[in-house]
């Protein structure tokens, strides 16, 4: 650490930081790239800002998932009660490879790809409702229900049930670092649970052609999901799966209205998407910190003594604007060609659903900027504001002017 720096100039907590989290990453980059925090529940963790400090950490087998190797045993059977702690996010080989081989097997890029023409069905009766009305929520309106419509009639839960999805997912996203509202995700992890335990069922006594099916019925060498791991794999799908395309299509959106030089070379340029989706990937990543990671053995990052069983985070977003590993981080340019950002992860745990985000984002930014091609905001980027909790980065809402 440089003697000049002051770590307490940088607080990783507070309103502002999650107004604008740049400028501390950017400190934290230069003085302390491997930077020691105290986190909100009151234990200590380790954030990782530099861009190939993150590459090592996400691929190193010695940062592990499953915390519960630490714990004894009545306080592991108590966390594996836990319906999100059962799936592979958080968990390490060999059952990591175990069960990303199940859910992979109804989760295909190819299967995806075969999903473009109902994306791009959902998106235009999304726009249609637009229609005739000046002003709209982006995320209400068009961000949100799209993942969330394409996630649900893929699974099989019914549209009226979507508005619950929403609920149970926004307070257990918020809540990542935030033990004041304990209370109340218990209570919504109960719900979830209860309709879980329903549903698959239901869909146990009456399987059809949907992913929750295929995956109660997914084998591989005679080996099943568990319930409870049905129970995290579902959990991980709605949740992780829908709330990071939330983010991805709002903060493109919002990046292209706040840079109209570069949305303007989109419209004239529609094969510019998927470089455009890959910068807004990088530019404003939904995801701005990775999930926990624990070292399972003492050792050495950046001069900094990582001991066994420490708590490990690596800031995504900062890794994503690194100078050492991006030319002018903090421009947004659609052109660019490098897309080696780490807004999916890298490694094993690299996301699955990045081939289904990729797509919904292509559809909803083209065809909504094909309607609209005025779209601008409607209010003062000084007034947005961007959800609590260090996990996601996105905004709480985006009201803009469909012109």
């Amino acid at each position: 650490m440089d003697n000049d720096f002051n770590s307490r100039e940088v607080d990783l907590f507070t309103h502002a930081f999650k107004q604008d989290p740049y400028p501390a990453f950017h400190s934290l980059q230069q003085h302390d790239p491997v930077h020691r925090v105290l986190m909100p529940e009151g234990h200590y963790a380790w954030i990782v800002t530099r861009y190939k400090d993150a590459v090592a950490v996400l691929k190193d087998p010695r940062f592990i998932k499953d915390f519960t190797v630490f714990l004894d045993e009545k306080e592991r059977a108590e966390a594996q009660q836990n319906i999100f702690s059962q799936n592979m996010l958080f968990a390490d080989p060999p059952d990591h490879k175990r069960l990303r081989g199940l859910v992979q097997q109804t989760f295909t890029p190819k299967m995806i790809e075969e999903l473009r023409g109902r994306i791009t069905e959902i998106t235009n009766e999304l726009i249609d409702d637009m229609q005739g009305r000046s002003r709209i929520d982006l995320i209400d309106d068009f961000a949100f229900p799209l993942p969330i419509i394409v996630i649900c009639e893929m699974l099989g839960v019914p549209s009226e049930d979507r508005d619950k999805f929403r609920t149970w997912s926004n307070t257990l996203v918020e809540a990542s670092n935030d033990p004041g509202k304990a209370k109340k995700v218990q209570q919504h992890i109960e719900e979830f649970t209860t309709y879980l335990q329903e549903w698959i069922a239901t869909r146990r006594e009456h399987p059809k052609d949907d992913m929750i099916s295929k995956l109660i019925q997914a084998e591989e060498a005679g080996d099943r999901l568990s319930e409870q791991e049905l129970y995290g794999v579902v959990s991980l799908l709605i949740i992780a799966g829908h709330e990071t395309t939330v983010n991805l299509i709002a903060n493109g959106l919002f990046a292209l209205m706040t840079h109209p030089e570069q949305m303007r070379m989109l419209q004239q340029q529609p094969e510019l998407i998927r470089p455009a989706i890959e910068e807004m990937l990088r530019f404003e990543g939904p995801v701005e910190f990775s999930t926990d990671r624990w070292a399972a053995e003492t050792l050495e990052l950046q001069g900094k003594t990582i001991h066994k069983g420490d708590h490990v985070l690596v800031a995504l977003d900062a890794a994503n604007r690194d100078p050492e590993a991006f030319e002018d981080p903090d421009v947004f340019d659609i052109t660019r060609r490098q897309s080696k950002h780490l807004a999916f992860g890298k490694g094993i745990h690299f996301c699955l659903g990045a081939p289904l985000a990729r797509v919904e984002a292509e559809v909803a930014v083209h065809t909504l900027l094909e309607h609209f091609p005025g779209l601008q905001l409607d209010t003062a980027v000084s007034d947005l504001e961007w959800r609590p909790g260090i996990l996601m980065r996105g905004l709480t809402g985006l009201p803009v002017r469909l012109t």
